[in-house]
């Protein structure tokens, strides 16, 4: 479909300039999501002269993500900034603010009495804690920035310039999450991971190294928690130089008929659903369970508005394989032990600590620019 803009110019005679626009299947929604779509108009864009708040919510939270992450989440210039045109998301010690026995005394009570500083995650303790010499408190500082107000979009391409941090048992990310939770809460929604990977130098697995020589990109999708099939739609690349030596593009291309992702423009893996969708792709039918997609697309739950994520995790108790071997030291925590794991991580620090480099940009995730384009 065609639509045309025309303006028209009087003098002597009429002249029209019209200008073409193939009609977008791309939907958006946001305070910044633009009041016109047209096929392949480049409708959302950060390119970090500034941070931008209106763009980018920073997440409050403590909670860990569900699996017991060990970082608190903040909105702090020492956590989130932006220098030379590039997003830094840089990791701090929580110790080094209120000292060392803070971490298994203290209480950290994130509540605030205004808007920009409520705790906006309350799940898994995630406003209030008390350390224990157990179970201690978060030990570090990190950022995660989303545009869950500002913008959010079904279809269309995605490109992210970052650079991953080095650094044992950071997690950085960059992905998607849904709006509305059109199909009820994680994952029957879905989860759309772009970009994941581990801060670790050598960290190996079956042989493989699946550390900063690794990247990956994901779908998650699935009836509940318990049946979350993302190894049908999983996809990794290795680079012997590491994803932290270099600026890369991680693209995504989100269509009715495929997902497809891509690292500096070679296709990575694409996800084309059988005729009875993610249900049957996830053999779904061999559960007990009831169809939530029965009743729409076949590339459902991924035909709903998504949400960007940019945020930097530390460890937790499901990233980090209890089949990985690092060196020249052991993965100091069992992801067994839930909210014991950080204490164990904590009292391990003389092992991880000097790999973050931390008088250095090194143990920073670090982006370029963000980038959606309409279909």
């Amino acid at each position: 479909m065609i639509i045309l803009y025309c303006f028209a110019f009087l003098s002597s005679f009429s002249i029209n300039f019209c200008k073409g626009c193939d009609k977008s299947i791309t939907t958006v929604s946001g305070t910044h999501a633009p009041k016109q779509l047209c096929s392949g108009d480049l409708i959302f864009e950060d390119d970090f002269e500034e941070l931008d708040l209106r763009k980018w919510q920073h997440v409050q939270t403590l909670g860990g993500g569900g699996n017991w992450q060990f970082q608190w989440y903040t909105n702090n210039r020492s956590n989130s900034y932006v220098e030379d045109g590039i997003l830094h998301i840089r990791p701090t010690l929580v110790a080094a603010d209120h000292g060392k026995h803070f971490l298994h005394s203290g209480t950290i009570d994130i509540n605030g009495g205004t808007p920009a500083d409520q705790c906006t995650n309350p799940k898994w303790n995630g406003c209030t804690r008390t350390g224990t010499r157990e179970i201690i408190l978060n030990p570090i500082k990190s950022a995660y920035m989303r545009t869950v107000n500002s913008f959010s979009f079904k279809y269309g391409k995605l490109e992210v310039r970052a650079k991953v941090p080095l650094g044992d048992w950071l997690w950085p990310a960059i992905w998607m999450m849904p709006r509305w939770n059109q199909y009820s809460s994680w994952p029957a929604s879905g989860e759309i991971d772009i970009l994941e990977s581990r801060g670790n130098r050598h960290f190996v697995k079956l042989g493989e190294e699946i550390g900063v020589e690794q990247v990956g990109s994901t779908l998650h999708f699935g009836p509940d928690s318990k049946h979350d099939v993302y190894s049908y739609t999983k996809f990794s690349k290795n680079d012997k130089n590491g994803w932290n030596t270099k600026f890369h593009k991680f693209q995504l291309e989100w269509t009715p008929e495929k997902i497809s992702f891509s690292i500096d423009d070679d296709l990575l893996g694409t996800v084309v659903p059988p005729d009875g969708g993610f249900w049957e792709l996830g053999k779904f039918s061999e559960t007990n369970f009831e169809n939530p997609w029965r009743r729409n697309s076949k590339i459902a739950p991924f035909d709903s508005e998504f949400y960007i994520i940019i945020n930097l995790a530390v460890g937790g108790t499901s990233f980090f394989s209890e089949y990985g071997e690092n060196s020249p030291y052991k993965k100091p925590w069992k992801n067994s032990s839930g909210r014991k794991a950080v204490t164990d991580f904590w009292k391990a620090r003389e092992e991880w600590l000097p790999t973050w480099n931390m008088h250095t940009d090194d143990s920073h995730f670090q982006v370029d620019y963000v980038k959606v384009w309409a279909l």
